[in-house]
């Protein structure tokens, strides 16, 4: 089973992917969260950068609907040494979707077909593509999936959910077994992706999707950074004796490569105190606690506030 770090906007970024990769490990691959613009930023060179990068398959997302646009980022990858790169068809934000991009380039197959053809017959990389389903109805994935099945796309991560359901829906687990039965015939690698947050859920998946040879995981891996490991049927218990020493670790080089990238206090404790949001249960932090978390002002504010919850956790 190949397992592979979602790419998430703002969050894991080579800082974030680097530490995950150091303290838990369990990935084949990371993604990174997506470029969008011919120009690359000073930001986005140095979370592509192999010297950021070290040691770890990393495969940057391109979200565009233009073939121009996605030629060019192409062509800076491959100067940077890359050999694949990752095109989104799956994020559901607003923002996004209202430029048809994003999931959004969905509503309009004809011209997400025209686009393909060009990008596929000019890319100097392997491209993989990451999809959501459709855009709100059933019928749409038969016609995607005819679309797909005419290009040498790399791999085809799959997210079952349409983009007006977002996060919220359960995913529809039958089209992605729809997609598995077809590739049977074309032979494109599957990944499945959402919701995977557990053994359970895991296993789950596979009960119904016995073929599934690939698993991205996101949000899990978020509020679980043993995940990976569980997946791969290995004992947290033996990888990691300490746990609180081994998360401690985990954290504290985060926080210091935030530190060291950024300037002051307030950019780094809006990266922080988003981790938070997912990884607080991990450590069984308190309500009353992480509410300090989301109310610090200060660096130092938010040492002690942690240094607390590591603290109760050690009596737990």
């Amino acid at each position: 089973m190949r397992l592979y770090l979602a790419p998430m906007e703002g969050i894991t970024t080579y800082i974030y992917r680097n530490a995950l990769h150091r303290h838990y490990g369990g990935f084949d691959c990371y993604y990174t969260p997506f470029l969008s613009n011919k120009v690359l930023s000073t930001k986005e060179l140095s979370d592509i950068s192999p010297e950021n990068n070290k040691d770890m398959k990393v495969i940057p997302q391109i979200l565009t609907n233009q073939a121009e646009t996605f030629l060019e980022i192409a062509k800076c990858l491959k100067n940077c040494g890359y050999e694949e790169v990752n095109f989104n068809l799956g994020c559901p934000s607003g923002t996004v979707v209202s430029k048809k991009r994003g999931a959004g380039f969905l509503s309009v197959p004809d011209e997400l077909d025209r686009f393909l053809e060009e990008i596929f017959a000019k890319c100097p990389l392997d491209i993989s593509i990451k999809t959501r389903i459709g855009i709100e109805s059933e019928y749409e994935w038969e016609d995607l999936l005819a679309i797909y099945q005419k290009y040498p796309i790399k791999e085809l991560i799959i997210h079952p959910r349409y983009q007006k359901e977002f996060y919220q829906a359960v995913p529809h687990v039958e089209a992605f077994k729809q997609a598995a039965d077809r590739s049977k015939d074309n032979s494109i690698p599957l990944c499945y992706n959402g919701d995977i947050t557990s053994a359970k859920s895991f296993h789950d998946l596979i009960k119904k999707v016995p073929s599934t040879e690939a698993v991205m995981l996101g949000r899990g891996v978020l509020a679980n950074p043993e995940l990976a490991r569980l997946l791969q049927n290995q004992t947290p218990e033996l990888l990691y004796p300490d746990k609180l020493s081994t998360f401690k670790a985990f954290h504290d080089e985060i926080l210091t490569g935030y530190i060291d990238y950024m300037s002051g206090d307030q950019p780094v404790l809006f990266k922080m105190k988003e981790l938070w949001s997912y990884m607080g249960a991990y450590v069984h932090a308190s309500e009353s606690l992480l509410k300090k978390i989301r109310k610090a002002k200060r660096l130092s504010d938010y040492r002690s506030t942690v240094q607390t919850i590591l603290s109760e956790a050690q009596r737990i």
